[in-house]
């Protein structure tokens, strides 16, 4: 893990991180994903047990969950684990409750009428990882913001293990969120099946959830035909911190960023010289018997940093330059550094708020913009959900008053017909 201390190789340096799904394999992988959701979009179900047979090594019929699989999965679960999936669950349907837009109308003195509504889409689809990890917590994430937004068909896809098995847990949480579909694929075919829809699945006109670099690009080349919560990278901490912050409060979160994935970037800007070596050791010490070792270190190896910063002025700048995925303040002057922070998806103060609330419990969802995308974006909600409809209603009297406005307007387009379609009226 790197130590830098010149602002100007931490810039260069925080480029590489936020770039490092840019690999030269990208083509490959988008022709391989064009063919599958090709396969799928033509052959249906047929193609999709054959690309789960293929990736997933298991024959995926019967490819839906039967409903009393996921009753039993939650009575069955330990009752301390039930309890804080239901702590969770309420927190986070709290939070998404009080996202819901409001509807809104303008009356004009003439008889003119416009009003946005909004509305749930019909049905959504979510994606729910599987491989190195369970993740109970994204299906609360996904399927919760739906379900506030009135959507009346949510559709769950998550590819099984080597005996085509989804993790009980997980089959819990979707239970527990109402879901009653769910189907034991993954990877792009399952992208596919619900873009396209097959005999057995629906097709959708939302996907939300995060998955491998197959799933993000299948997300993206059915994207325009079904909407898409957004193309997340690789996981992201950057932690802004001072001499008054605890070194192994911070290496911990480092690491908690780094055990996702080998391609997960944990960032730590400090204005303590001291505190950059403290954590660096500590960090180390912690990976030594870690669990998931091997994934640790090659997430730090090659995309950890530690920057030292002259003050807090650089360290907000920094991250603004980078607009991480998770920021944590763990500073004296924590709101005063909040204030000048533009660029972030979720954020994180003080010392008693380690990224992890997020990830499970506090309200506010945990799907974020990765790699810069904060920038331009922010979390998903219950609007992903939803789609909003203007309608225009002109009185006589309101034509006629504006009319000469619209025929101007037309007119400096070149468009007759959009000028003759109110000139008519009037003559009428």
């Amino acid at each position: 893990m790197k130590i830098i201390k010149n602002k100007k190789d931490a810039i260069k340096e925080l480029k590489r991180i936020s770039t490092r799904t840019n690999s030269e394999n990208n083509n490959k992988i988008n022709v391989i994903v064009e063919e599958i959701l090709q396969e799928v979009k033509t052959y249906g179900d047929i193609a999709v047990e054959k690309y789960t047979k293929k990736f997933d090594g298991f024959n995926p019929k019967p490819m839906q969950v039967k409903a009393s699989d996921l009753r039993d999965a939650w009575d069955e679960l330990d009752s301390n684990l039930k309890g804080s999936l239901e702590v969770a669950h309420k927190r986070i349907k709290e939070f998404h409750k009080k996202e819901i837009p409001s509807s809104f109308s303008i009356e004009g003195e003439h008889g003119d009428k416009v009003q946005r509504r909004w509305r749930p889409v019909k049905n959504a689809g979510i994606y729910i990882p599987g491989g190195r990890a369970s993740y109970p917590s994204t299906v609360l994430m996904n399927a919760i913001p739906a379900k506030v937004a009135g959507v009346e068909e949510i559709i769950m896809v998550s590819p099984g293990n080597k005996e085509g098995r989804i993790n009980k847990t997980v089959l819990a949480a979707a239970h527990l969120s109402g879901i009653n579909k769910v189907f034991r694929i993954g990877g792009a075919q399952a992208i596919g099946a619900l873009a396209f829809g097959t005999n057995q699945i629906n097709k959708v006109d939302v996907i939300s959830g995060p998955g491998n670099i197959y799933v993000t690009t299948a997300k993206k080349q059915i994207y325009g035909s079904t909407g898409i919560d957004s193309l997340a990278g690789p996981s992201e901490i950057l932690i802004i911190a001072d001499e008054t912050a605890q070194s192994t409060h911070i290496a911990s979160d480092l690491l908690a960023q780094a055990e996702h994935d080998p391609l997960a970037s944990s960032i730590l800007l400090t204005t303590s010289k001291d505190q950059a070596k403290e954590v660096l050791e500590d960090l180390y010490k912690k990976i030594d018997d870690h669990p998931r070792r091997e994934i640790c270190m090659q997430s730090i190896e090659n995309w950890g940093l530690i920057v030292i910063c002259e003050n807090h002025e650089s360290c907000i700048e920094l991250s603004n330059e980078f607009a991480p995925e998770h920021l944590e303040i763990i500073a004296f002057e924590d709101k005063k550094i909040l204030e000048g922070i533009e660029n972030a998806g979720a954020i994180f103060l003080g010392k008693w708020t380690p990224e992890a609330v997020g990830d499970y419990l506090a309200g506010p969802n945990h799907t974020l913009p990765t790699s810069g995308n904060s920038r331009f974006s922010g979390s998903l909600g219950v609007e992903t959900f939803m789609k909003n409809t203007s309608i225009i209603e002109f009185s006589e009297k309101s034509l006629k008053l504006n009319s000469l406005d619209i025929i101007n307007l037309a007119k400096s387009e070149g468009l007759h017909s959009h000028a003759n379609s109110i000139q008519i009226r009037l003559k009428d």
